[in-house]
């Protein structure tokens, strides 16, 4: 069988409908990610006050306090240049990011709540440094909404992911469970694959292939 033209719909007197414009398009994509993402924290927001409630510990709040960011930027970041919709990359930035708020304070803790918190602590830092920087230019699928190079961005490419990797294992040696463990490897194997997707469209601009020339690490110094 051939295949099936779309037909553009008709009003009962026969004309056209209009088709929703390429503005309207990408703001209701705009509200729809930025809805989502407010409500995945909200549900993580609830898990990890009800655990700190219970047990006064504050590994959970520091990894809170990284997602919160995400939450504020997605909402103030700029209009990009370019953006790579995709949908191998819309599949791999929704892994990266929806499975981390399902994520439950469980299990026994490997390391005491000091040693946990110092480490998430460090993840932190980093991925606040990270975000300082990057400010308005931060966004969840791969675009171009400027060239960042100042500040943590000398040293690695994508700090705000190694922070998150940080982070990420710290709530883990502190809630240990095969679900969290999953839900950890899937999020964070997709920030990998969601560094490669972002860099071949920021290489698009000469400026980010000079960029990458000079600074050789993704995530870890000396090795990725």
């Amino acid at each position: 069988m051939g295949a099936i033209a779309s037909v553009p719909e008709r009003e009962p007197g026969g004309s056209r409908l209009p088709s929703a414009s390429p503005w309207f398009r990408e703001q209701a994509s705009e509200f729809g990610a930025r809805a989502s993402i407010a409500g995945l924290f909200v549900v993580l927001a609830t898990r990890i006050a009800t655990e700190f409630l219970e047990t006064g510990h504050v590994t959970g709040l520091l990894l809170l306090v990284s997602e919160l960011l995400v939450v504020v930027l997605t909402v103030l970041r700029r209009r990009a240049v370019v953006v790579d919709r995709s949908w191998a990359a819309r599949v791999v930035a929704g892994t990266s990011m929806v499975f981390v708020p399902l994520i439950k304070p469980a299990g026994t803790p490997l390391a005491p709540d000091l040693v946990t918190a110092c480490v998430s602590g460090l993840g932190l830092s980093i991925i606040i440094a990270g975000k300082l920087a990057l400010g308005r230019s931060f966004g969840l699928m791969p675009a171009n909404r400027g060239i960042v190079s100042n500040g943590i961005y000398r040293v690695l490419r994508h700090p705000i992911y190694a922070g998150y990797l940080v982070t990420h294992a710290a709530f883990l040696a502190a809630h240990p469970s095969p679900l969290n463990l999953l839900l950890l490897v899937v999020s964070d194997l997709s920030l990998i694959v969601r560094s490669t997707y972002e860099e071949r469209t920021l290489a698009l601009d000469p400026a980010y292939r000079d960029y990458m020339g000079r600074v050789r690490w993704r995530m870890v110094p000396g090795m990725f």
